[in-house]
């Protein structure tokens, strides 16, 4: 840890400053006021009067503490000279000035400094009794040397106001201090870059109060960032305090806070004698003292809202341009307290980590050879997090390299207690339901998109999107972005060992009794033995089975199992002696890939299902013998790749998400009930439905028909105001009417090969992107489209007219390729981006924008134009006419300075220019 700014900073010297001055003239007054400031920057001070002991000689002990001391302030005023002791200790403090290590300072307290340096004025009246003694010689050089110091004349600063005087002075040696002191401790590997991201947000010497909050995952390294910068920065506050550990001492008892209250007015004022008497009269008092002088404080390890309305309530407590820094694991602290700047704490990169590694290891940061293998092991699995390295680097340090080996083995299963039991802080301070969601996290839904997760949880009756909230804000899970635009549910290494051993812990060796399962080997073994019990709440497996048989009968005694979910069990593996695998009636989550059975397990009641998986089952239908279970609960049904043949909808009247993507078998999807809660439909690859009636379900927010060849009829909602995504390629469709609706922001129709008649309606005002390619349409109107980005209506042969009646002030890219168009009128698109008019062979008139300043490439082949104007077209780098054989003229304006590619062979042009287009290369 960096050095505490309360003791020296320079460890070669025990005092930072030693003061000289003559005790009758500025003892009780100039100079006590100035030692007091000094100490109260901390800034170890030397003053005769105070620190020599009883029983020593004055003239020794002044000797050694001039030698001790960094820095030397020597006040002249009238009766300095007088003092042969004060010239003795001048002649002391410019012998040590001399060397590189000592810097002394001149104060001209009430004389000029040509006085001491010439002896003249009431300088010479104060020497005037030495002239004839020995040593007047080397005190005369002494005043004279010293006199032409860098120093300060009071008369001359600050108007001689003395309080402001001193002030300057304190600050301009706590800078000098400060400047040739400070240094990251070696052991906080990568502090100072962290350090100065944490300035940057803060953007000292603003004059508001600024209050930022360093967040993240216990361990990871708050405290010490927090306490690096505060040693880094505090000589610039008039008052400092580190209060530590807050959240530990608030809960002790019920005087905790008022004890931290305590703590901050003593360290701020520098005054142990405060006393409060109640939180209350602390808030008062901090309100009342702090308000007048600019403060740097830190309040460590908060952990809930109270702690800082009684430590730092409102930012108006405070004077302009202090600073107060809160470290926690809890987000929502800050957000609670109105905190604006959060800092997240970054863990250490792999080079950091070795480095730290080997300063506790090896005790430097370069590695040992013959143990960097073993490095890199511990530094894997401690993942980045400082504690876990430290704590691992100490343990290791002096030992060999089998004893390096035995302790990474034991590491494997038995988790690190001192990382354990300060992440778990963080987990005992949740409610009840959001342990519970975190223990599901840590053991089960690690590394899963967070709807699935958020899906799953909620099924099985948690407030799930809250809960992974607050698990985020308290550095128990990140959410990541991923490259797929989805987001990720992530948990450190660690804190998912910490939850998988709070499951496991309470019957170590009986897993039997755990609440969740996840290990293949113990599962198998409970499954086949049937040793299931009623603690077994959830079960996930997800290894790949080669040679072993998946047994069920063990789920039979689970009768709290709420969650299982089983992956790439294929059929061959389940047990054939099964002829119904029994699952508990309290399951409310149910994933079986590659279930073998043609239907549920006439045992099963199902009340309790909310989700229900069964991709690439061999499910037939739901239930056997036509039996009508009415599933009320289910939200989720996805049995895509499965060969079921029919559905009856009515079985899951609040069914919200159904996939049977690829279900080639699927004849017929009945919906004999109103599905008002249904927003999400995939049949993509259900080959054999000719007949799709989806009235009764006016929410949808997404619709999958794609590849549903033989799909003849599609009967939509009149009305379908959430309908965001419609996707229906390659139907059989020949009219389509897709009603009312106004958030459609997708519209894939592309290969619909016999698609005659399309009606959009007006109010498909949200559109951006459509695709109609390879119909049978001879018209089509736009409407009021007016934020579509891109068109693609390539290969319709038939399509003789295009109506675009308003500004498309978004419309990026058309490829109306093949098309049978006469007039095409672009006038209204002017932020064209690209452009295809390939082999639009009836093409006789196209009218171009005056200006398309972003269009970037225009290929226009085997037309029938004799004119074209592209007009002002600065960004075009591709033109592409080829086989436009009745083309004879080409406006191409004076600014194509971007035209890389030019292509107008087979056309009927006499003369080209080109202007300047300095680019062109073919």
């Amino acid at each position: 840890m960096a050095s505490s700014s309360t003791s020296s900073v320079h460890r070669s010297f025990k005092y930072d400053v030693f003061l000289s001055f003559r005790g009758e003239d500025t003892r009780k007054n100039f100079v006590d006021h100035l030692y007091h400031a000094l100490q109260h920057k901390s800034i170890h001070t030397y003053k005769d009067d105070v620190r020599i002991k009883k029983g020593k000689r004055i003239s020794d002990e002044l000797i050694g503490s001039i030698k001790d001391s960094k820095f030397y302030i020597i006040v002249f005023s009238k009766n300095y000279a007088s003092s042969s002791w004060c010239l003795d200790e001048l002649v002391k403090i410019m012998e040590c000035h001399r060397m590189k290590e000592h810097t002394a300072y001149s104060i001209f307290y009430d004389v000029e400094p040509s006085d001491v340096r010439k002896q003249s004025g009431a300088v010479r009246e104060a020497f005037a009794e030495h002239e004839k003694k020995g040593a007047a010689g080397k005190w005369r050089e002494a005043l004279k040397e010293a006199a032409d110091l860098a120093g300060w004349v009071l008369k001359n600063t600050k108007d001689g106001h003395e309080a402001k005087f001193i002030k300057k002075i304190v600050e301009e040696l706590s800078l000098e201090l400060r400047s040739i002191s400070f240094n990251v401790d070696e052991n906080l590997v990568g502090m100072e870059s962290r350090i100065n991201d944490v300035l940057s947000s803060l953007g000292t010497g603003t004059d508001d109060v600024r209050m930022m909050g360093i967040k993240g995952i216990g361990g990871g390294g708050k405290t010490t960032l927090a306490r690096a910068l505060f040693d880094q920065i505090s000589f610039q506050f008039e008052g400092k305090s580190f209060v530590e550990n807050v959240r530990e001492v608030s809960t002790v008892s019920f005087l905790g806070l008022k004890s931290l209250q305590n703590q901050l007015l003593s360290d701020v004022l520098n005054d142990k004698k405060i006393r409060i008497k109640d939180v209350s009269d602390g808030k008062h008092l901090i309100k009342k003292m702090m308000h007048h002088r600019k403060v740097l404080v830190v309040l460590d390890d908060v952990d809930h809202k109270d702690q800082l309305e009684a430590l730092a309530g409102e930012p108006s407590w405070f004077m302009p341009g202090s600073i107060i820094i809160i470290t926690t694991r809890d987000k929502q602290v800050l957000v609670a307290h109105h905190v604006k700047l959060i800092h997240d704490v970054n863990l250490l990169s792999d080079k950091e980590a070795i480095r730290l590694f080997n300063t506790y290891a090896f005790g430097r940061e370069i590695p040992v050879q013959e143990y960097e293998n073993l490095t890199r092991q511990v530094v894997r699995y401690a993942a980045g997090l400082p504690l876990t390295i430290s704590v691992l680097g100490s343990f290791l340090c002096g030992k060999n390299k089998p004893e390096w080996k035995d302790a990474l083995e034991r590491l494997k299963t038995i988790p690190l207690n001192e990382t354990l039991k300060k992440l778990e802080i963080s987990y005992i301070a949740l409610e009840e339901d959001y342990k519970e969601i975190f223990l599901d996290v840590a053991c089960i839904m690690k590394g899963w998109r967070k709807d699935d997760a958020i899906k799953a949880l909620e099924s099985c009756g948690f407030h799930a999107i809250n809960g992974l909230r607050v698990l985020e804000q308290k550095s128990l899970i990140t959410i990541n972005d991923n490259s797929d635009d989805y987001k990720y549910v992530g948990m450190h290494d660690h804190i998912e060992e910490m939850g998988r051993n709070i499951v496991r812990r309470s019957h170590p060796d009986k897993p039997h009794k755990h609440s969740r399962l996840w290990i293949y080997e113990e599962i198998e073994n409970i499954l086949a033995n049937d040793l299931g019990t009623k603690g077994t709440r959830c079960i996930r497996l997800d290894t790949q089975i080669r040679d072993r048989k998946f047994d069920t009968k063990g789920l039979g005694k689970m009768k709290e199992l709420r969650f299982l979910s089983v992956g790439a069990v294929r059929s061959r593996h389940w047990d054939s002696n099964i002829v119904n695998p029994e699952f508990p009636n309290a399951l409310r989550y149910l994933s079986l890939m590659y279930y073998p059975f043609r239907s549920l397990p006439i045992t099963f009641q199902a009340n309790n299902l909310v989700a229900l998986k069964m991709v690439g089952s061999e499910i037939i239908q739901l239930w056997e013998g036509g039996e009508r279970k009415v599933l009320n609960k289910l939200r989720i049904l996805d049995l895509s790749s499965s060969m079921l043949t029919i559905l009856d909808l009515g079985l899951a009247p609040n069914l919200e998400k159904l996939d049977l993507g690829e279900c080639s078998n699927l004849v017929k999807l009945h919906m004999s009930v109103e599905c008002l809660k249904l927003v999400y439909v995939n049949l993509r690859g259900a080959r054999l439905i000719t007949n799709l009636d989806l009235r009764l379900a006016p929410n949808l927010e997404e619709l999958i028909l794609s590849f549903c060849n033989n799909l003849e009829k599609l009967q939509m909602p009149h009305r379908c105001l959430n309908l965001r995504y419609l996707l229906l390629e390659r139907s059989k469709l020949r009219t389509f009417d897709i009603g009312l609706n106004p958030n459609l922001s997708k519209l894939d129709l592309g290969d619909s090969h016999y698609l005659e008649e399309l009606y959009m309606g007006n109010e498909c005002q949200k559109l951006a992107n459509l695709n109609i390619s390879h119909s049978k349409l001879r018209t089509l109107n736009l409407g009021l489209t007016m934020n579509l980005e891109t068109l693609y209506l390539r290969l319709c042969c038939h399509l003789v007219e295009l109506h675009m009646p308003i500004e498309f002030l978004k419309l990026k890219y058309i490829n109306l390729e093949g098309s049978s168009l006469r007039t095409l009128d672009l006038g209204l698109a002017r932020n064209l981006e690209e452009l295809y008019l390939v082999e639009c062979n009836n093409l006789e008139e196209l009218h171009m924008p005056d200006r398309c300043l972003n269009l970037q490439s225009l290929r226009l082949t085997n037309s029938k134009l004799r004119t074209l104007d592209i007009g002002q077209t600065p960004n075009l780098r591709n033109l592409d006419l080829y086989k436009n054989s009745h083309m004879e003229e080409l406006y191409m304006g004076n600014e194509c300075q971007m035209l890389t590619n030019l292509n107008v062979s087979h056309s009927k042009l006499r003369t080209l220019d080109l202007g300047p287009t300095p680019n062109l290369e073919r």
